[in-house]
């Protein structure tokens, strides 16, 4: 059964009945795919996560679209929180570290760390993939990265948590309440892949 949040309505409606509309929508700084569906019998707005990342907004009779995407936007954490649980759901990554996936890694990392540092607004000197033996990865003091060629393997969303750990060492260079600050306004989820990562014989990350 999906997932359902829930928020009672307030505003009077400003969308005219019809077929469910699909729409981009901005949460936290990610685009989502998002279907509108107004339902008459509905007492709150309900979100729902789908199986392929898009989601499902219900509008309650009296709901208007205006507040049914503030609503949406009000539940980013909730959001990505969800689709890790169920990409650790089914397992997306192997029990076993397969190194003919070096040159893999070496192509796809650096191109997302690319995009993460693009999307938050991070300036990264170099990259680096390496057989790193005790750090998923680190940064140095000249903000160059480098990235254990085993996160090729480890689920996305775990991927992402190790980059953007080290591209908020770029702007906090230690691990205080302020470096977690930072990052949980950038991976809301760091604390279930954290938990991921040390059930793995690797440390860490710098």
């Amino acid at each position: 059964m999906p997932t359902q949040l829930s928020l009672t309505f307030g505003k009077p409606p400003v969308q005219s009945r019809g077929k469910p509309a699909r729409d981009a929508l901005v949460i936290g700084r990610r685009q989502w795919s998002v279907t509108y569906i107004r339902h008459r019998r509905a007492r709150h707005y309900i979100l729902r996560l789908a199986d392929d990342g898009s989601l499902r907004v219900t509008i309650p009779r009296g709901g208007s679209r205006k507040d049914a995407e503030q609503f949406a936007s009000g539940k980013a954490g909730w959001i990505e929180r969800e689709q890790y649980r169920r990409e650790m759901a089914r397992g997306t990554a192997g029990s076993r570290w397969d190194a003919s996936q070096r040159p893999q890694a070496e192509r796809e990392l650096p191109a997302r760390l690319a995009e993460l540092a693009a999307q938050y607004g991070f300036r990264v000197a170099g990259v680096t993939v390496r057989n790193q033996r005790s750090r998923w990865g680190s940064c140095s003091p000249s903000g160059r990265i480098s990235l254990n060629w085993r996160l090729a393997q480890v689920p996305p969303l775990v991927r992402d948590y190790v980059l953007l750990h080290e591209l908020t060492h770029l702007a906090v260079s230690n691990h205080s309440p302020r470096f977690w600050k930072a990052l949980a306004a950038v991976c809301p989820w760091h604390r279930e892949a954290r938990a991921w990562l040390r059930s793995r014989r690797i440390a860490g990350c710098d």
